[in-house]
């Protein structure tokens, strides 16, 4: 015969009850977690000016110091083939901002090449910049540095989507005073050579320039805005005046350098960079933010050691061989880009369309991009998508790519300036994988090969409508 317990009955119910309540809490807190918006990354661009593919100490420059751009090689990845999509600095700077070559967004000349104080035009308002994509989707956005796209205030970057603005509108060497010679202006510089404006958005705040510690005040700046903006989403674009000559260094960095005035200039930029990845890293900003290092061009040799190094490459600023439009390229954030040397080619073409993806924000399709979308690369899951590159020196396609062969239809001279741009009454044809520095002339032993690249331009062609040049018509001066 059994009795019966009223008392264990009650305790069986009340485990029944918070076993169920337990069980709806913790569906509950998943379905939370998992609807919980996954915060959207920032992104910063560090563009440099003129700076070589030999000018970093992880790029093979034996005697400049650069541990912040080093570590960030070694926890990001580092792109040995990486391209600009023109060799001086207006087009390269639209072709980045647009993901479009130059010739599509009216950005080259066949006469002045790059914008200047007396140019009326600048990146047309119908093209989609990048800060623009991302405004869009509420990113913060700010300018930092040198823009060199227009510098009326239709063209400044608060026309181009940007909040702000804080910088040179263009190259450090304009407006040089009449009085002071040419070579000795850029050799022994002062600072009241060159009577660039600083700009405030789009009101100038001094002039000129003290370039002496622009480096550091773009610094302080990109800091302040970082820290401004750790609870916003946001876009940095941090575009350095320099290495382009005339030099200029702050005082803590002259001298330093075993590379002279030049490898100054470098590790203050170096420092800058590591002020930038550091200030994330203390406000927990750096699993959350892509950050991309490069330059726009390469070395201006004419200047000689005043100039940086293209390294083991041919060619410097103004041609469009290695030399000139091959660039240092360092990807990073931590625990999202997997770490990596990567040797199939990118471009300054692909960050746009690479950060919009990264981003969610769909490329409006009413237009032809020119870049590929490099996110599965940077996060380890697959080879680069850019198997092609077109060479334009202005008008001319000089060169097109193809996996590791590249062919010309002009030469030009090596140092860029003065240009000898003439049409080659032979192609010539290197293979890049093998000989980087292109001394061996392959034509003859792969007909085959010059074919394909023939087929891939002519299809290229086809898709292509220039957009007329933007960068030839002047202010008309309104003295008498």
């Amino acid at each position: 015969m059994h009795s019966s317990n009223p008392n264990l009955s009650s305790v069986k119910q009340m485990h029944i009850f918070l076993t169920v309540t337990l069980a709806l809490s913790l569906a509950f807190i998943n379905q939370a977690v998992a609807q919980k918006p996954v915060a959207k990354p920032n992104f910063i661009i560090i563009f440099t000016d003129d700076q070589g593919y030999g000018d970093l100490t992880c790029y093979g420059h034996p005697s400049i110091k650069t541990p912040n751009l080093d570590r960030m090689a070694a926890e990001g990845q580092k792109w040995t083939n990486f391209y600009v999509a023109a060799n001086v600095c207006t087009p390269s700077r639209a072709a980045l901002m647009t993901g479009r070559l130059p010739i599509r967004n009216g950005m080259y000349s066949d006469t002045r090449r790059v914008l200047f104080p007396d140019s009326d035009g600048g990146l047309p308002q119908s093209e989609n910049t990048l800060a623009k994509l991302l405004k869009e989707r509420g990113y913060s956005t700010a300018a930092i540095g040198k823009w060199h796209l227009g510098h009326l205030p239709q063209y400044l970057p608060t026309s181009h989507g940007f909040d702000s603005y804080y910088g040179i509108p263009y190259s450090n060497d304009m407006e040089r005073v009449d009085n002071v010679e040419y070579k000795e202006s850029f050799l022994h510089p002062q600072i009241d050579y060159f009577r660039v404006p600083l700009l405030r958005n789009t009101k100038e705040v001094e002039r000129p320039a003290d370039q002496n510690t622009i480096t550091r005040r773009y610094t302080q700046e990109a800091v302040t805005y970082i820290k401004a903006n750790t609870n916003k989403p946001f876009f940095l674009y941090m575009a350095h005046s320099l290495p382009h000559v005339p030099l200029f260094v702050s005082n803590d960095f002259r001298g330093k350098s075993e590379r002279g005035l030049y490898g100054d200039v470098i590790e203050e930029i170096d420092w800058s960079v590591g002020q930038i990845l550091n200030t994330l890293r203390k406000e927990g900003l750096d699993k959350n933010t892509y950050v991309i290092f490069t330059s726009d061009n390469g070395p201006w040799a004419i200047f000689n050691e005043h100039a940086g190094s293209a390294g083991l490459l041919y060619g410097a600023k103004g041609t469009s061989y290695e030399g000139g439009v091959r660039v240092p390229a360092i990807f990073w954030a931590p625990g999202r880009i997997k770490p990596a040397v990567i040797s199939g080619m990118g471009s300054t073409l692909d960050v746009l369309p690479t950060f919009s993806k990264l981003a969610g924000v769909p490329l409006p399709n009413d237009r032809v991009y020119d870049g590929f979308d490099l996110s599965a690369v940077l996060h380890g899951q697959a080879n680069s998508p850019r198997n092609e590159m077109y060479y334009y020196h202005d008008s001319k396609l000089f060169a097109a790519r193809k996996g590791a062969y590249k062919l010309y239809y002009y030469s030009n001279n090596p140092l860029g300036y003065p240009a000898k741009v003439e049409k080659l009454e032979k192609a010539q044809l290197f293979n890049l994988q093998h000989d980087p520095s292109e001394k061996y002339n392959v034509a003859d032993q792969h007909p085959e090969v010059i074919r394909e690249i023939e087929d891939m331009v002519k299809k290229h062609m086809a898709n292509l409508t220039p957009m007329p040049s933007l960068m030839e018509k002047r202010i008309i001066s309104q003295k008498n």
